[in-house]
Order: C-alpha cells, then structure tokens, then sequence
C-alpha cells in the first residue's frame, strides 16, 4: 500500500474529531433543553478540539526568553478584517486574570461562541491566507479545504444558547486532553435514530425561525427609511401649508380693504340719496300748494330718481371695474418695472454704442479732412500734368514734324553712305594690299638686324635691377610713373616715355615698343629679381 501523507492523515483525523464533537453538542444541548454553562462537558470537549485543529501546523515565533507556539496571533488578527470583532477582543484583552496569550485565546474562542460569530469570525480569517501564511505552514489545517468545512460545520452552533462565566476562571492552566470515549457508540445509541430525527426537524424549523427573522428584520429596515422619507415630506408639506394660510390671511385683508371701501362708496351714495329724497319732499311740499305744474315736477323728480339709481349702480359697477383694474394695474406695474429695467440695459448698451459711433465718426471725419487737402493736392497736381500734357502734345507734334524731315534727311544720307562706303572699301583693299607687301619688307629686315645685333651682343651681362637707378635716355630716376622697360637685345634700360618708339606686327593686334639703339623689342621689368 502507499504510504500516505502524516499532515493529511492529521487533518483528516482532526476533521473527523471536529464533526463528532459538533455533532455530540448540538444533540447534547437540544436533548439538555436549557441554557448551557461551562461545566457542560461536551461543550469543553468542544473548546479542546478547537484548540487542537487551530493548532495544527503552527509556526513557532521567537521571542526574547524561549520559543513561542500560540494560536492568540491569528485570532487577533480577526479585529482587523472584521470590525465588529473589536469589541469581543478589547474584552478579551480587559480581563484581569488572563496572563498568557494561549489563556486569551481561549476565552476570545468562549466569548464568539455565546455571540454566535465563531464562524463569521473564522470564515473571514480563512479567506485572508496571504496573512494566515505568516503565522502557519502551507499544509496546516487552517490553509487547506479542512479548514473551510470545520467553518461550515461551526454555523450549526447558533442553535446552542451558552451562558459562559470567563471572568474568574482559570484559563492560562487548563490542560486541553480529548476524551474520545464519549464519542465511541454503544448499543444504547442504535435506538437514538428517532431522537436524531427530531433534533433535526426541531434545527430545520429553528432555521426557518431565524431566516423569517431576518427578512423580518430587513422589512422592519425598509420601513423605517420609508418612514423617514414620509417625515421629511410631510415637513414640506406642512412649510407650504404655512405659506399658502400666510398667503390666504393676506388676501382676506386684501378683500376686508375693499369690502370697507366698497361700504364707504355705498353709505357716500346712500346719503347723497337721502340729501336728494329730502330736497324731493321739500320741493313736492311747496309745489303741492300750487297746481300748475305739479304733474312736470313729478316727473322730473322720477326721472331724477332713476337717474340717481342708475348713478348707483354705475358707481357700483365702476367700483367693481376699479378692483379688477387694480390687479390689472398690479400686474402691469410688475411687468413694466421688468420692461422698464430691460429698456434701462438696452439703453446703457446703445449708449455705448453711441459712444463708440461719435468716435468712428470723428475720426471718419478726420480722415475726410486729411482725403480732402490731398484731393485738393491732387487735383492742383493733375491740372499740372494737364498742362504739362499738353506742352508735351505739342512738343510731340513738333517732333514729329522734325521726324518726318529726319526721315526724309536720312534716307538721303543712308544713300549717300552706301556710295562713300564703296568708294571707301575699294581704297581699304589697296592700302591693306599696299601695307601687308611693306610689312614683309620691314620684317626681313628686322629680323636681319637683330641677328647682328644678338652676335655683337653675345656675353655681354644685362644689368641689375638695383643698378639700374635712371633713364639711358633722359637720365631721369625711375618710380610708379616711370617704369623700366629692358631691351633683350642690348641690355640697356629705358623708362615708359623714352621708349614709344612703337612697330606695328600683322601677327600681333597691338604694335610692339622697340629700343631706341638696335630697335629690338623691349620687355617690363616685372620684379627686381630679373637678370
């Protein structure tokens, strides 16, 4: 057979112990019927396998005198993931009689369990394993799915009501040992089915019990807020209510105003009637005296009477009309207070552009004054060029007449030319025939000469720049303006104006300077250098 892992058969046995010892106090307490206390034994095997499997694969942590293995680190780790946890381990940590963390640890593990959050607690710790990896190894109960399914069997412990006396009790000495005899079946618990039928019936309907609650519970939330929202609206109601009677009293003073005013009109007309009546009476007492017209004053008394009434209720009608116009006149007011302040911007804003329209125009103005001085310039310059104009159109008619004549001359002289250019041509041919025949003549001898010339010459010495201060001719001292010219044949130097002596060659377009003595060709001298 293959051997199998030691830590996985650890955390399968602590899993198994787990269940039976869940098991044993869920039915224990349901078969006890009242509230459990810490001396129920079941309940403190129940602690001791909790401590057993939040032990297992524990890191050990240094400290300053020895080493330290204990399971109070993660669990005080569980006031940082889970805020309601704050309460239970600041309780924890108030007890007077706990002096070792295992201590602390398991009066936190008693404290969750009578709050019923033993597995909410857990549930969030086991999740978080990047921060359970600092305080167990990778294959501790706690890291793997044994961990999640002993978390999962801790919510059937809310069923158990525990009532556990901490403050007193001695945890830091407790020896955790498991007593598997009270998990071992016996012949007694065969019969035990029908009971593990009705504890389970009586946990189904618990809950159902807690789950109705807790809908309840979140109705009861809506509710409220409901509630509130009905509050806040009937407030508003109750501000408008406010408003809409302070709105009511100032129009029932509105109608008592004009009611009063209305009775005053009446009892003005009703005395002017009464006045009338007696003027009436008066007059029919002293025409009753006399016959004679009596039927006219009648009349006229009637029709004064109908007339005084017909003034009442016109006045009646007026005054009717006048309320209504008052409102009217109200709310024209208004809007012509609004127009009238729509008018005012408008108006600054024209203003404005008024402003800005005087100054466009001025300058407009003083740039039509400056247009109009150079208008004025310019017509005086065009009546110039007018005049000019026409000096020029008579000019031009006088250059053309001269132009004509010109023409007329030119043609007579272009015929003119074109003979004298014949007439000249023939005598170029002859003189040019007549100059190229003496040049061969002179070049023969030339040539002859300077031969001579360069024999009587051979091993002579030209002389030196240096030397050579003045003119052979003119004896006068050379500078810029009199330069040396040398002659290559006899070596003497002259200056520019001595040697003009010029020879004119067919071969060369310019003539060429010749020496005075042997009438060879002279040469610049160009530097000082120059044999």
């Amino acid at each position: 057979m293959a051997v199998k892992d030691p830590t996985a058969v650890e955390r399968a046995n602590l899993l198994n112990m787990a269940k039976l010892s869940i098991k044993g106090l869920i039915e224990s307490a349901l078969s006890f019927g009242r509230t459990l206390d810490s001396d129920y034994p079941p309940l403190q095997q129940f602690f001791v396998v909790m401590e057993h499997c939040l032990k297992h694969g524990l890191k050990v942590r240094k400290s300053f005198l020895s080493y330290n293995k204990t399971i109070w680190g993660p669990l005080e780790l569980v006031e940082k993931l889970y805020p309601e946890a704050e309460e239970i381990a600041a309780s924890v940590r108030d007890l007077p009689g706990l002096k070792t963390p295992l201590g602390r640890a398991r009066a936190w593990l008693r404290l969750a369990l009578m709050q019923k959050k033993m597995a909410d607690y857990l549930r969030c710790l086991i999740i978080q394993r990047d921060l359970l990896s600092e305080f167990y190894e990778y294959h501790a109960l706690m890291m793997e799915e044994e961990g999640a399914v002993i978390v999962g069997l801790l919510v059937g412990l809310n069923v158990i009501d525990a009532n556990l006396c901490v403050k007193g009790e001695d945890l830091d000495s407790q020896v955790g040992v498991i007593d598997f005899s009270m998990y071992l079946k016996n012949e007694d618990d065969i019969g035990s089915k029908e009971r593990n039928v009705q504890i389970a019936a009586i946990l189904d309907q618990k809950n159902y019990v807690e789950e109705l609650n807790r809908q309840l519970n979140s109705t009861v939330s809506s509710l409220h807020a409901r509630v509130d929202s009905l509050e806040k609206s009937n407030t508003k109601l109750i501000e408008e209510l406010a408003i809409a009677k302070n709105n009511i009293i100032k129009l029932q003073e509105e109608n008592h105003q004009l009611r009063s005013e209305n009775t005053l009109i009446l009892m003005k007309t009703q005395h002017h009637l009464e006045v009338t009546k007696v003027d009436v009476e008066a007059e029919l007492q002293t025409y009753r005296h006399s016959r004679q017209g009596l039927d006219e004053m009648y009349n006229e008394a009637r029709r004064q009477l109908r007339e005084e009434s017909q003034l009442r209720q016109d006045i009646e009608n007026e005054l009717m009309v006048q309320v209504s116009m008052k409102h009217e006149i109200e709310l024209a007011m208004k809007l012509l207070e609004k127009d009238i302040h729509e008018k005012q911007d408008t108006l600054i804003g024209l203003r404005q552009q008024l402003d800005e329209v005087k100054a466009i125009n001025i300058e407009m103005y003083q740039k039509l004054q400056v247009s109009d001085d150079a208008m004025k310039e310019k017509n005086e310059i065009v009546s110039r060029l007018e005049d000019k104009t026409n000096q020029i159109t008579a000019t031009m008619k006088q250059l053309e007449q001269r132009l004509q004549q010109a023409e007329k001359s030119q043609m007579e002289a272009e015929n003119e030319d074109k003979k004298f250019k014949q007439e000249c041509m023939s005598k170029s041919e002859n003189l040019q025939k007549e100059i190229s025949r003496k040049g061969k003549q002179l070049s023969k001898l030339k040539i002859e000469d300077i031969k001579e010339a360069n024999k009587a010459l051979q091993g002579q010495v030209w002389l030196k720049d240096k030397e050579a201060t003045h003119c052979k001719l003119c004896e006068k001292e050379f500078s810029l303006s009199k330069r040396k010219h040398h002659c290559r044949n006899c070596g003497e130097i002259f200056c520019n104006a001595c040697s003009d002596n010029e020879l004119p060659l067919p071969s060369s377009p310019k003539p060429v300077r010749v020496c005075d003595s042997c009438h060879a060709f002279l040469i610049q001298r160009c530097s000082s250098n120059m044999p």
